[in-house]
């Protein structure tokens, strides 16, 4: 089923629930979004990654369960299809206008409870942009849970995992406060990521402090990383949040230092 969040003539903002995708594809639910004018500015199920899905919250890694779709990494293998994809259901959810939320249970290929999470998301315009404000707590359901990435088991520069926005942009114009270009924004803490495609831009920020994923060669996506250098653990009890808030413009959008400081405010307590 799909949910329209925002809805303008020409785009919109909707949420899919992910039932019924193939197992590798790690099935979860996800978002698809365009500018108000209706160019996209979310790409699922992508040729070169069938896996992508839009904006979702996917881990490559959780105690060797894959919630990310795909060939996982292993150090001695490289990048292998396993039999170890996990599925992301939902248990609870609650719709306002311009809102969800959800309570999901994060079960393994063969059904053990791994985490629950409580997630928010939410869809509105200001100052004539559309804003997606994505937040998530995740708690381990037994004892520990560890997090990992590619990176962690052993490929460079690959610390994927978070919540994942995939755009359809084949190119784009990455900029951070830092300064401009990939290397810049890749791994770095900065308090906001710009992302200017041909017909579309994006300010992004998080009130987590991860750092930030970027790949633009190949495709272009972004998040911010749940495990980089180590891996990453919860213990029961602990809860570990997760956010990604965007703004999302036909133009490109100035002063982006504000942009962000609004877009924080909408994520800081959501959850």
């Amino acid at each position: 089923m799909t949910f329209t969040l925002l809805r303008s003539p020409d785009g919109a903002v909707e949420y899919h629930d992910g039932v019924g995708l193939d197992r590798i594809l790690s099935p979860r639910p996800y978002l698809t979004a365009t500018t108000p004018g209706g160019v996209p500015v979310t790409e699922a199920f992508p040729d070169d990654h069938r896996h992508h899905l839009g904006v979702s919250l996917a881990l490559p890694d959780v105690d060797g369960t894959s919630f990310w779709g795909g060939t996982t990494y292993r150090h001695d293998q490289g990048s292998v299809m396993l039999d170890n994809h996990g599925t992301q259901q939902v248990q609870e959810r609650e719709f306002a206008p311009g809102a969800v939320t959800e309570r999901i249970g994060w079960f393994s290929r063969s059904g053990e409870p791994l985490l629950a999470e409580t997630r928010v998301i939410t869809a509105g315009e200001s100052a004539g942009t559309w804003q997606v404000h994505w937040t998530s707590e995740l708690a381990a359901v037994r004892d520990e849970v560890t997090f990992g990435s590619p990176q962690t088991n052993g490929r460079g520069g690959a610390f994927y995992g978070g919540v994942f926005w995939r755009t359809p942009f084949r190119r784009a114009q990455v900029r951070t406060a830092g300064g401009d270009g990939t290397d810049t924004a890749h791994g770095s803490t900065a308090p906001w990521l710009q992302i200017t495609g041909p017909e579309a831009s994006l300010v992004a920020a998080t009130s987590t402090g991860l750092p930030w994923f970027v790949r633009a060669d190949g495709y272009v996506g972004f998040l911010p990383a749940v495990a980089v250098a180590e891996r990453r653990v919860l213990a029961r009890g602990e809860t570990l949040r997760l956010d990604l808030a965007v703004a999302i413009s036909g133009q490109p959008l100035d002063a982006p230092d504000d942009v962000a400081a609004h877009l924080i405010d909408g994520v800081r307590d959501a959850v």
